[in-house]
């Protein structure tokens, strides 16, 4: 055997050492978002580039979920445009966590037969609504129609049918029944009822206003079926990996939450102005700020998750046989919120 020169072996043992600290390094990553003991935590969070994130959007757009975080946790943003996508992110844990509505919630917690994520403050409430063509005046006159929703089984998906159900309208998942229901992305919808093939559509802002800007008349605004005209719609979840790992972290990501909602609710014309403009840096095309201030006063952004309502939309799914029943036991943590509104002399949000 020809023996190596012995430079040639020092060279090839350091390499080893090298790529056993490299891997241990990368693994220490992927479990648990650190950097490493010479580096920052990195937090992941998501959202979606719309209006019903308006905390996470203006949060990010104006440097305050970074400026709570601080300069030992590393602040790395993703967006979806779909629920599912984001819970898959995760899952897969390329994500720790995210602003999201309500029915991807329930699902990760079933899915995970309540292991995987916790919710930690709410972000938003209302702003969704039935807009139909304005020749349909009445329920009675939707037998026949075609509604469209986000997504079968989605949060609006649910609500249009439960509600038809109430009404004594009959629909199946395969788009029969009293009233045809069309799953179908919200920026087909606008194109759709512009073209006639459709009839109205159960969805959110801003594709209420675009709808209603289209020709169309709203015949139920959601809140009208809630108590107190409150719902969720948008709230906050972390992997509970992540927060068994980072609770401090946590904490400084509600604490960015309470401030972001604090900044949309106290400047309303500045927080539109920033979510055009982060918009546009996603999607380079800015969201008309006509089309947000239209939007705006059907919204409430509130650090309440409205845990009562988030039940009620589960036991709807339930009745339209989109899903099983699951216990929600656990589903809720609150202790940072609370804390974070305590401090502030606010009022606490109770525990579900």
């Amino acid at each position: 055997m020809r023996r190596l020169p012995f430079r040639r072996l020092v060279t090839l043992a350091t390499l080893a050492v090298i790529g056993v600290a490299t891997a241990g390094t990368t693994t220490a990553c992927g479990d648990d978002s650190a950097a490493g003991d010479s580096g920052p935590v990195t937090l992941r969070l998501g959202y979606f580039p719309n209006i019903t994130h308006a905390p996470a959007v203006v949060g990010v757009e104006k440097g305050i979920f970074t400026e709570k975080l601080g300069t030992d946790v590393k602040l790395e943003t993703k967006t979806f445009n779909a629920g599912p996508a984001a819970i898959e992110a995760v899952f897969s844990g390329a994500l720790d966590a995210t602003y999201i509505g309500p029915n991807p919630t329930v699902n990760a917690f079933s899915k995970s037969k309540g292991e995987a994520v916790r919710v930690i403050s709410g972000a938003a409430s209302g702003g969704v609504a039935l807009v139909v063509k304005p020749e349909i005046t009445s329920m009675e006159q939707l037998r026949g129609r075609k509604i469209a929703t986000p997504q079968l089984g989605n949060t609006q998906d649910v609500a249009l049918r439960y509600w038809l159900q109430e009404k004594g309208l009959k629909t199946t998942k395969e788009g029969g029944g009293d009233v045809t229901v069309v799953p179908q992305e919200n920026a087909q919808t606008v194109e759709t009822f512009g073209s006639g093939a459709i009839d109205g559509a159960w969805v959110p802002e801003p594709f209420v206003s675009r709808l209603v800007n289209a020709g169309g008349t709203v015949l139920v605004d959601e809140r009208d079926l809630w108590p107190d005209r409150k719902f969720v719609i948008t709230n906050l979840i972390v992997s509970t990996k992540f927060l068994k790992a980072h609770p401090d972290v946590v904490k400084k990501l509600v604490e960015g939450q309470v401030a972001a909602n604090e900044f949309v609710n106290t400047k309303p014309d500045e927080s539109q102005q920033a979510i055009s403009d982060h918009i546009g840096k996603i999607t380079g095309k800015p969201l008309d700020v006509k089309l947000i201030k239209q939007a705006w006063p059907t919204l409430e952004f509130t650090d309440d998750p409205i845990a009562s309502s988030l039940k009620t939309g589960l036991d709807h799914a339930v009745a339209v046989e989109l899903t099983q029943p699951v216990s929600l036991d656990g589903l809720y943590d609150l202790t940072y919120l609370n804390e974070v509104l305590k401090t502030q002399g606010k009022t606490e949000v109770t525990q579900p």
